[in-house]
């Protein structure tokens, strides 16, 4: 079953391979504009506006709906083409707002699969290096390094970056 969300998909080249993250947020919120800080920074687009994800095995995965598929909204500029990913796995769901200092582990539900899910500022100038840094740590363990000291009395849950 495939579920067309309202949301953007970049990717981050890992060590592990490609890690997508699902930007979520009101439209007007910065998603498009958090992804192109991003794209600046080294990650990929996937999907920018829309997003559709499906479920296989214990993994979510991420494409771009095919009209949609390598275009990117510019606020002031228009949709404009940009490569992209065909698809990715999405290990983390990121939601716009503003963060705590010092979060409990948060999880979010997703074609009955949970993901780790962060909260940003999506256009604070910091966005894109936090973001950054949430998926390099994703994948140290069950729930991986990011969030391993503050998930350790949790079971683990499919659907993010467990082996």
């Amino acid at each position: 079953m495939t579920a067309t969300l309202h949301a953007g998909l970049i990717a981050l080249h890992t060590r592990s391979g490609w890690r997508g993250a699902l930007i979520q947020g009101a439209s007007g919120a910065g998603k498009s504009d958090l992804a192109l800080r991003c794209l600046e920074a080294g990650f990929r687009l996937v999907a920018d506006d829309r997003t559709m994800v499906w479920a296989s095995g214990d993994a979510l995965y991420g494409r771009a709906p095919g009209p949609l598929a390598g275009l990117v909204e510019v606020r002031g500029l228009g949709v404009l083409p940009h490569p992209a990913l065909a698809f990715c796995r999405i290990v983390l769901s990121v939601r716009d707002g503003t963060p705590e200092r010092l979060p409990d582990p948060a999880f979010g539900a997703y074609e009955g699969l949970s993901l780790p899910e962060i909260v940003l500022p999506l256009l604070e100038s910091a966005a894109p290096a936090k973001l950054r840094r949430a998926l390099q740590h994703l994948g140290a363990g069950a729930e991986g390094a990011y969030q391993s000291a503050r998930v350790a009395a949790e079971p683990p849950r499919p659907g993010g970056d467990t082996p």
